[in-house]
């Protein structure tokens, strides 16, 4: 695996389309908060649309087509994961004309206080609710959500063929590692630079340092950054812990992309 800034993408690829964490990076933009584009086995995923998705995909170069989706998916409901949705769902089906593509997504996000619009959900070929435990498929991917996350609304992670992981927002607990222990490519929302603290649920600097060393992947990319790593330098960071750990870290970058 390599990454590919610069070049032409090929089949297999994760882009990102933002790396901002926490709310006044996502709110002032500092990083952009579009999520995550994945491309591999010929099918299309985009993952977490938070806020300027639509926009991100549209001025990507290379460039990216969000009518070429095959699925939609939610870690979790929060607005800087979700607030493009429905717009990137009438995109992916351009406007309901072409009814088809899946929406992956918690319960939470569906049902009381939805963050997805009941009228565009029509515009879908299916809507899958993610739960503890479950494996998934769409297109030419497989992918679990190998246990609830603990953060303060419905949240899962994903394992994606068996080899690629996102942990998503979370509080660290040890279970995170075995549940996500022998994935080749681990990408970690880092949200903190400070002490673990149990009333924020989120991960801190620390806390990934902790998943890399148990879970030991061939290269973790850490991303969805607040204000606190952005000072800490993620990119500094990330070659400290690669010294420090024997596994190759990287501080993801807006527009970054992976080859698979």
């Amino acid at each position: 695996m390599r990454e590919a800034d610069r070049r032409g993408m090929g089949d297999a690829f994760l882009k990102f389309l933002g790396t901002a964490g926490a709310r006044v990076v996502v709110f002032k933009q500092l990083r952009a908060s579009g999520g995550l584009w994945l491309e591999l086995n010929g099918t299309r995923i985009h993952i977490d649309p938070g806020p300027g998705a639509l926009v991100r995909v549209l001025s990507s170069r290379p460039k990216l087509d969000p009518a070429k989706l095959d699925a939609l998916l939610l870690t979790h409901r929060h607005l800087d994961h979700s607030a493009d949705i429905n717009v990137m769902i009438e995109a992916m089906t351009e406007g309901g004309r072409r009814k088809g593509g899946v929406l992956f997504a918690p319960a939470d996000a569906l049902d009381e206080d939805p963050v997805v619009l009941n009228y565009v959900r029509g515009y879908l070929g299916r809507v899958e609710v993610l739960e503890e435990g479950k494996s998934y498929r769409v297109g030419g991917i497989t992918f679990s959500t190998p246990l609830r996350h603990r953060h303060s609304v419905e949240t899962y992670g994903l394992i994606v063929e068996g080899r690629i992981a996102l942990i998503s927002d979370t509080l660290f607990f040890p279970d995170l590692i075995e549940a996500y222990r022998g994935v080749e490519v681990l990408v970690i929302n880092v949200v903190r630079a400070g002490e673990r603290d149990e009333r924020i649920e989120h991960l801190t600097l620390g806390d990934a340092r902790e998943l890399i060393e148990g879970i030991r992947p061939k290269r973790a990319i850490l991303t969805h950054f607040g204000m606190t790593v952005l000072r800490a330098k993620p990119w500094e960071v990330a070659e400290g812990l690669s010294r420090e750990t024997g596994c190759e870290v990287i501080a993801a970058r807006d527009g970054m992309t992976l080859e698979l």
